[in-house]
């Protein structure tokens, strides 16, 4: 028995990973299959693209912050019912948390799930020597399969069949087409306005179109030949996702344009230990819904919409006020900026939020900062105990600037050595960090047991 999945990997970022990604998954849609896409590493805006083009929730690979039998758990849960499975991956083929290793990166991925590979390369300005490069990640390590090559930012098709003269001859492996450099279509802003607008279909034309330029150039039919795989083999005598019991609480979770980072696997966790989820939009006018026992708080962009979010005084009032009154929160990132008292943008504006935490925002011009984080928990975290450990990421362009000395609600361990980070008070746990909740599932237990505490909701 055989399935179909592939990895997209690159030699580096910026060659074109993404594009390639949304156009086999909108070309295979119009070829009638049914596609599953996966994102490797911490991202929450590729996965947003695959979601759109395939019609199916979009999950994230990622063998750092979890532990391989999870990995291989999450891929065998969303590939269910799918036809072929996509795998975009995350910077260079090799790069990931270390250096020295393959941990974290792509190809770690692909040898997990035990997928083939499509290597994209970007082959402007080339042609024989795109045949070396291929060469040096094929014999770079043992584990990973490359099956394939796609050639992007081809001149002409002239160039292309000089590019796959070279690649088939010395590296022995097919090259299944290519991409222009100048095809008239760019892909959409992938940080502004890009929730809406998919939410919107105003880039089904985009996806339309791409998938369009696909077919003509790339060979699909071979695609999904070299697509073969063997099933992923996947403990089944536990599973953290096995659903513990009945519904025992409620949890409002944050949900629209400002607020919209959350790993799938975060809400189902919730969901499978005994979490009712109800959804709310701050940036609607929407107040914290009635008869909930806890409060999610996702990142974001909140930035792009302070004017909107500040003048709804009465979301903030019933936010700040539950928090005050005990209600078990989780902030992370955009969460935690929506909670402090103002965020100021690079323009110098001001503009108030909730105030539950003492201190101010700053937006930067420049990246603040971006990486893995191993999470330690200090005394009297209760979500992360002291000294239990999670893992997570950061990525932001803020800075937080606090009032006064704040409690700090753990300790982070990135490249750059340790941290205090977040903030903590009133059973709220609130900061920077993203928590993947599969990197330490005693996280929800211990949120549901809270929950439980303060329940109001029967």
């Amino acid at each position: 028995m055989t399935e179909r999945r592939m990895v997209i990997a690159g030699t580096g970022s910026g060659v074109g990973k993404t594009t390639l990604t949304i156009g086999l998954m909108s070309a295979l849609r119009k070829k009638g299959f049914t596609v599953q896409g996966f994102k490797c590493g911490p991202d929450y805006i590729d996965p947003t693209y695959h979601t759109a083009v395939t019609g199916r929730q979009s999950r994230n690979l990622d063998s750092w912050m979890l532990d391989e039998e999870t990995v291989k758990e999450i891929f065998a849960r969303g590939s269910q019912g799918a036809d072929i499975s996509i795998m975009e991956g995350v910077m260079g083929f090799f790069d990931g948390k270390n250096p020295k290793t393959n941990e974290g990166s792509t190809a770690e991925i692909s040898m997990i799930t035990n997928s083939p590979v499509l290597l994209v390369v970007n082959c402007a300005s080339m042609a024989r020597s795109a045949a070396a490069i291929v060469k040096g990640f094929q014999h770079f390590s043992d584990g990973p399969n490359i099956v394939g090559v796609i050639a992007n930012r081809v001149g002409s098709e002239g160039h292309f069949k000089l590019v796959k003269t070279a690649i088939e001859q010395e590296c022995n492996v097919t090259v299944i087409g290519y991409l222009k450099r100048e095809m008239d279509i760019e892909i959409p802003e992938r940080h502004l306005g890009l929730v809406p607008s998919i939410e919107r279909g105003e880039l089904d034309p985009f996806f339309d179109r791409l998938g369009e330029l696909v077919l003509e150039t790339l060979d699909i039919e071979k695609f999904i030949e070299l697509s073969a795989a063997l099933p992923v083999e996947v403990n089944t005598t536990s599973s953290i996702f096995e659903k513990k019991g009945k519904r025992s609480v409620r949890i409002a979770v944050a949900k629209d344009a400002a607020f919209n980072f959350y790993y799938p696997e975060n809400l189902e966790l919730l969901e499978v230990n005994g979490a009712e989820l109800s959804y709310f939009s701050p940036l609607a006018g929407e107040l914290l819904p009635e008869n909930v026992d806890g409060l999610y708080l996702g990142g974001g962009f909140p930035e792009e919409f302070v004017d909107q979010l500040s003048k709804e005084t009465e979301v903030k009032k019933s936010v700040g006020d539950a928090i005050r009154n005990g209600m078990p929160t989780l902030a992370e990132c955009g969460g935690f900026m929506y909670l402090t008292e103002a965020i100021e943008t690079t323009d110098q504006d001001v503009y108030k939020m909730v105030g539950v935490i003492p201190g101010k925002v700053s937006m930067q011009q420049k990246l603040a900062a971006l990486g893995y984080r191993e999470i330690t928990g200090q005394s009297g975290n209760f979500l992360l105990p002291e000294n239990r450990k999670a893992r997570g990421h950061e990525f932001h362009y803020s800075t937080f600037q606090a009032e006064k000395e704040v409690p700090y609600a753990y300790e982070t361990k990135g490249m750059r050595g340790l941290k205090q980070e977040g903030y903590m008070n009133f059973y709220l746990i609130a900061g920077y960090t993203h928590f993947h909740f599969a990197s330490c599932p005693e996280m929800v237990e211990k949120w549901i047991e809270k929950c439980m505490e303060n329940k109001v909701y029967v």
